[in-house]
């Protein structure tokens, strides 16, 4: 199975908790605002560390979805 993750650009605040939780997967943009590193994951680890920090989110701007 795989996942695309998303971050909504205009809803992040920038907290990074995302990148500190996962940062296989998410990192911090030059604007301060998390990014995806990776658009699709195929391993069952990181799609459980991006959902730890999807839910971990303070404004709930990242999104997981079967690809």
């Amino acid at each position: 199975m795989a996942w695309k993750v998303t971050v909504d650009q205009d809803a992040c605040i920038g907290d990074a908790i995302c990148a500190s939780i996962c940062p296989d997967v998410f990192e911090m943009n030059d604007e301060g605002k998390s990014v995806a590193k990776v658009e699709v994951i195929e391993d069952e680890e990181l799609y459980n560390c991006a959902q730890e920090a999807a839910e971990s989110c303070p404004v709930s701007c990242i999104y997981i979805e079967e690809a």
